[in-house]
């Protein structure tokens, strides 16, 4: 499944309803086919001890700002995910009423594979190679699937050497000893809850009452899992690639970290901790009320979908569900929260991070998280309020908000 394909999918779907609130067609129109593209792809061989690592950097739209988004290692990398994952933050950005654009990145390759020192290596290899494409008011990176903050260190170092002074804000996810902000590393899991509580209020569901299949024990799936167990809300199931842990009564997230960190895998927590089993292919027809896919793209297809049992799903990975799947998921009456809303806190406290680079501060952790919850609450809120007065689904909601942005920029700044 070519995840860029996806992409177009999802941005064609709403061009028909946002045509009719333009009168020059022929602009609107070449907007369009400019946004069905990345402004740039930037592919590179990166050499590094002998060996060769494909690596790319796709920088789609920057008409509200700088380009901004991840970096991944993953054997998985491709030219069509990183175009699919730009289009996907330009979106997203948008929606989150963010000054930036759409950027997405990687490496092909398992981290797993490589020594400690071999990651630092090939880290900054990165980010020299591609230091003339980022800045802090051109293309903003940050942790992605398989990077993180020590990763993020690396490549500003390098970036910084290369450059020849200091530019914190041209990463963000940093360590808080390099201008990290408070709350980074937990903040798509906690934009998540947010937006599971504005959408529990708006259907008047109680957080006791509302049972949640996670699947993805990553950061933002623990992430996700724990906050929201804290609102009251209860976490039937987790799951990882060896499959996941259920329990009716609901989970308790803290034990099944600590479990999971001594034994490796939730396969083997299930043994150690007699809970019970379910295979990796059976995850997403878990019986719940929201269905949370937090791993990777192309999650829930047309293969699996008619099994899936939830009342609504809240995607907080990127691209998990495919629009032959969300076709099927919607004429049987389930609501998807789409990605761009549901894992939009990531970006939020990136964002938080660069404001605090360039004014050199620091912000208070309760700081972070009440501008957080106002941003993923406006977003929801507005989202919320296409839904009901156009009866669509949320994720054409947010598209017709989010793309309409973009549009509008750039045919105000004359780019058509």
């Amino acid at each position: 499944m070519d995840p860029y394909k996806n992409a177009l999918t999802q941005l064609n779907s709403v061009v028909s309803v946002l045509g009719t609130d333009y009168e020059d067609q022929k602009a609107f129109d070449r907007t369009v086919k400019i946004l069905q593209r990345p402004q740039k792809l930037i592919v590179k061989e990166l050499a590094v001890k002998g060996k060769k690592y494909k690596a790319f950097r796709s920088q789609h739209n920057d008409a509200l700002g700088p380009f901004k988004g991840g970096i991944r290692f993953h054997p998985n990398v491709s030219r069509e995910e990183v175009m699919a994952l730009s289009m996907w933050m330009s979106w997203k950005c948008s929606l989150m009423g963010l000054p930036y654009g759409g950027g997405k990145g990687g490496i092909v390759i398992d981290p797993k594979t490589l020594t400690p020192k071999e990651l630092e290596n090939l880290s900054k290899k990165y980010a020299d190679s591609f230091a003339a494409h980022f800045g802090p008011w051109i293309d903003v990176p940050a942790p992605d699937v398989n990077t993180d903050g020590r990763i993020m260190a690396w490549m500003l170092e390098a970036y910084e050497k290369k450059i020849g002074q200091h530019a914190p804000a041209t990463f963000t996810g940093k360590p808080l000893s390099l201008g990290g902000s408070l709350g980074r590393e937990e903040a798509t899991g906690q934009g998540g809850a947010f937006v599971l509580e504005s959408y529990a209020k708006a259907k008047k569901l109680k957080p006791s009452k509302v049972y949640i299949a996670v699947q993805g024990f990553g950061n933002v799936g623990y992430w996700f899992s724990l906050l929201a167990q804290k609102m009251g809300y209860k976490i039937v199931l987790v799951s990882d690639s060896s499959g996941g842990v259920y329990d009716p009564k609901g989970l308790t997230i803290s034990k099944i970290k600590t479990a999971k960190d001594t034994y490796g895998s939730l396969l083997e927590v299930s043994k150690k901790l007699a809970l019970k089993f379910i295979n990796p292919e059976d995850v997403v027809a878990t019986k719940c009320d929201v269905l949370v896919p937090a791993a990777l793209e192309n999650a829930i297809t047309k293969d699996n979908a008619k099994t899936v049992k939830a009342m609504a799903i809240l995607e907080l990975a990127n691209g998990p569900t495919t629009p032959e799947a969300e076709e099927i998921l919607t004429k049987k009456g389930i609501e998807i929260i789409p990605d761009i809303l549901g894992n939009g806190g990531g970006v939020t406290v990136s964002y938080f991070e660069w404001v605090q680079n360039l004014h050199g501060s620091r912000w208070e952790l309760e700081r972070v998280n009440t501008e957080l919850k106002q941003v993923m609450n406006n977003a929801f809120n507005e989202v919320y309020k296409v839904v009901r007065a156009k009866k669509t689904t949320y994720r054409k909601a947010a598209y017709l908000i989010a793309v309409k942005r973009v549009i509008d920029a750039m045919i105000l700044r004359g780019r058509i």
